[in-house]
């Protein structure tokens, strides 16, 4: 998004005619209000968020920290890192992850979410890319859905890490069928989201058979407890950072990208900051400031899109494919026919 575009969201105050300080002031406000969400607006754009640095990466330090987090989910015991293929899609803009790590090991296609917030729309948006992941599987293997023979797909897991302030359980499951209108109307068709909770004492288990896991949620929770004692954002990260340094977190990863993990603390916190604030006023939770007319026709292609992909699978209905993309029935049923 342009700067202009940004500064073009703000109602600039209409001052009183005879206060020019009043003005000059007013103006500057403006100015710095929209200049910070600018900033915010171009970090999202380019920059990974923490957890997706550490975990998601194409390096050989992330690699072996992935396969030591699927293993400890999984109880299995992989040796080759090179075992994970990463199949992350980037800039998914209608489905807004922010912190998504996608790979494919054997015969199971894995998504990890982490979320500070609590989200109960997980499942859908989870749907939603795996639709995406299924359809580039298969378009890379040559597939055909159309044909007679039956397609055979890798096996979903998805899972949530939660980090968030919430009291959730160390391990809970959230339904897509929680969202269907009428209730009970699934016919036999289900979506999951496996949520862990990894803020403050929650999984210590899960943690201690992954150092990498451990040792991001003990930087993540200092700066937490910074925060809570009333610490500027920036002295609160650079705090936690210095924990970590000295602590060798991540075999030296918070030395060696001190600036880079530094400007990606800051952005989250701040954003998180700026996300209560704006529920505060009142303002839904999923609400993203920022969005122009440019991105909102990009969430309507994305929409049609995801519509045309889930049903070119053949899982949903017509009725099913608009309650989860929003689209009216009319659109995904002439879709259906064009197929």
């Amino acid at each position: 998004m342009e700067h202009t575009e940004i500064l073009g969201h703000y109602a600039r105050p209409e001052p009183p005619a005879d206060n020019r300080q009043w003005q000059l002031q007013a103006n500057r406000q403006w100015q710095l209000q929209a200049n910070r969400q600018w900033q915010l607006q171009a970090n999202r754009e380019y920059k990974d968020r923490l957890f997706k640095a550490i975990f998601g990466r194409d390096t050989e330090e992330s690699k072996r920290w992935r396969l030591d987090l699927y293993n400890a989910l999984n109880g299995t015991d992989y040796k080759d890192p090179d075992a994970l293929t990463l199949t992350t899609i980037e800039n998914v803009i209608y489905i807004t992850m922010k912190n998504d790590i996608s790979f494919l090991i054997g015969s199971q296609m894995n998504l990890y979410e982490e979320q500070s917030s609590y989200n109960p729309n997980m499942p859908l948006r989870g749907l939603m890319y795996f639709a995406q992941l299924y359809q580039m599987n298969l378009s890379a293997r040559g597939l055909d859905l159309f044909g007679s023979t039956l397609m055979k797909i890798p096996a979903p897991s998805f899972v949530v890490f939660y980090n968030g302030d919430r009291e959730l359980p160390d391990v809970s499951e959230q339904r897509l069928s929680d969202a269907f209108e009428p209730a009970g109307s699934t016919e036999g068709f289900e979506w999951t989201a496996k949520v862990i909770n990894i803020g403050g004492n929650h999984s210590e288990g899960l943690q201690k058979k992954c150092r990498a896991l451990y040792d991001y949620c003990r930087y993540v929770n200092r700066v937490k407890g910074n925060l809570k004692a009333g610490m500027p954002n920036r002295n609160a990260v650079e705090d936690a950072m210095d924990y970590a340094i000295r602590g060798n977190f991540l075999d030296g990863f918070f030395k060696a990208q001190k600036m880079e993990v530094m400007n990606m603390s800051l952005t989250e916190f701040d954003q998180e900051e700026y996300d209560r604030n704006r529920r505060r006023e009142g303002r839904e939770e999923g609400e993203k400031i920022g969005f122009e007319r440019g991105e909102c026709s990009g969430i309507a292609i994305g929409k049609q899109e995801t519509a045309r992909n889930l049903l070119g699978m053949g899982v949903l209905s017509c009725e099913q494919i608009a309650q989860a993309t929003g689209l009216p029935l009319e659109d995904i049923s002439k879709m259906s026919k064009a197929l």
